[in-house]
This record gives C-alpha cells, structure tokens and sequence, in this order.
C-alpha cells in the first residue's frame, strides 16, 4: 500500500461528528453512499476512474471525486494502492467497520418497532461550559443513541434496552457528574409532550415528507438511471438513522409520515437493485 499507516484511535476524527458533517448531500457524502452501497458489499479494492464514473452519474465532477477520495483517505477510512499508472483503493479496517456499523442501521431502520412498556431510559449528565468540545460529543454521540433532550443536561429515550449503549458513551466521553436511571415518568407532561419536548418530530416529519415527495414516484429510465438514483436514495435515507430516535407509536402523531417514508426507501430500493448492479457492472464494480 502506497498511502501512510491508518491513524491511530485517538488522531482518527470522530466518526459520530463524520455523520453529521456528511448529513448535506456533497461529494464526500456520496462517495461514503458508493463505499457503503457497493465497494462494502464487493470486498474487493476499486480502481479511482471507476469512483469518479459512478459519482459522475450523480452530478459529482471528476475534481470532486478525487478529492473526496483523498480526504476520506486522509480521514483514515481508505487506503490506496497504485498498480502500474493506476491506483486502486480498499476500505481499512476502520473504514469497514464504520461502514458495516452504518449499513445495519440504515437498513434496520424504519422497520416494525416492538409495543413500549411505558419505561424512560434517562441521563443526567453535566460538562461544565468551557469544556465546549466535550459538550458537543456527548450531545453527539448521545443523539446517535437515540436519546433527546428535554431539559439542560438531561436525556431521554424509551427504549431502556440502550443502558449498556449509554454506559459506553458515559465511559468513552467521560463526564465528570453523570447519573442514568429507568423507570415509569410522574412528570407533569404527557408522554407525548415530553417526547415533543425531546425531539422536534415537527422538522422530522417534514425531512420524511420532502423524502417521499422526492422517491416515491421516481421512475428511472435505465440501469444507469437507476443506480444514480439507489444512490441518491442511500444518501439521502442514510441520514434518518441519526435524526430520529425510532420512538414506539405510542408516542408519535397519526399517521406518522415516517412510515409511509420507510415504505418508500424499502420498496425502492428493492426494486432498483438489479438495475443497479447491472449499471455498476457495466462500470467495472
């Protein structure tokens, strides 16, 4: 290999704020899109013209693609080898398993959720202000597990199956005064309320809208057509993960667009499969 060593943990950047800075469609996002989508499933390296082929089905210029390949080589999720005048790149170790992590999530969510309990998942936890950086990954890595904030210091989830989750965050970002607890709520908010106040599923619900609104009647014409548009489905699902917490109906409003967006992506992309492994074929994957 021809690139330098992967980064050791404490030099890689911190992959929970990578998914939030890759939450805008861009270059870098799309290519992390293709890496998942399929160099993840192939195993096999992929040659840099292949790359900018497939993002250039979606808009991405040929200078864009090579810098977007460079900065995620830089960021430690991909490594390159040059074979004669060529060079070809593979996902590391760190790079697949940021990828595979991701994959299980984007795919899993959406799908049925289990009947809820009635029992709160909570965390207080307090990081003194001048310790911005420390704040912001707590808050972070604590979204990412699903859990929303009612209150100044204070986190909330339904599903308390995520304790052994939360530890880990607690013990990785290490907050000096931090106490988490489960249990029935005996606040002066509904349910409902409380999680309105946690998470703002008014924008959520939106975001899912303008997703169906955008896929749902999406006929591409051929393969090519088909797998710049699996793409740009990936790429614009993959995100949900992050933004919603996957709360159980019982705490959602009627007719929870979310639903009818999980349709679509699933239904979609199930559809859109076999075109798009033709067109990825066609282009050398």
């Amino acid at each position: 290999m021809t690139s330098a060593d992967e980064p050791t943990a404490d030099a890689r950047p911190d992959p929970f704020s990578r998914r939030r800075e890759v939450a805008a469609t861009s270059a870098r996002s799309l290519l992390v899109t293709v890496l998942g989508e399929i160099v993840l499933p192939r195993g096999t390296p992929v040659w840099t013209q292949t790359v900018v082929d497939v993002l250039g089905l979606v808009g991405v210029e040929e200078k864009s693609a090579r810098q977007a390949l460079a900065r995620t080589a830089a960021d430690g999720m991909l490594v390159s080898e040059r074979v004669g005048r060529r060079v070809r790149w593979d996902l590391t170790a760190w790079g697949h398993g940021l990828l595979t992590e991701g994959a299980a999530r984007i795919y899993a969510h959406g799908r049925a959720r289990e009947a809820w309990d009635g029992r709160w998942l909570v965390v207080v936890a307090s990081v003194p202000e001048q310790q911005r950086a420390q704040r912001h990954r707590l808050r972070t890595r604590l979204a990412w597990a699903g859990l929303g904030s009612p209150a100044t210091g204070m986190w909330v989830s339904p599903d308390t199956a995520r304790l052994d989750e939360v530890r880990d965050v607690l013990g990785e970002v290490g907050p000096a005064d931090a106490h988490v607890l489960t249990g029935e709520y005996h606040g002066g908010l509904s349910a409902e309320e409380l999680a309105t106040r946690a998470w703002d599923l008014a924008d959520l619900a939106a975001r899912y809208a303008g997703f169906v609104e955008r896929f749902a009647d999406l006929a591409p014409a051929d393969d090519a057509a088909t797998l710049a548009a699996q793409i740009r489905l990936v790429d614009a699902w993959r995100r949900f993960p992050f933004l919603d917490p996957g709360l159980p109906d019982a705490l959602l409003p009627g007719a929870w667009v979310g639903h009818r967006a999980a349709e679509v992506f699933h239904g979609r992309h199930d559809a859109w499969a076999a075109g798009s492994l033709r067109a990825a074929g066609d282009l050398g994957l």
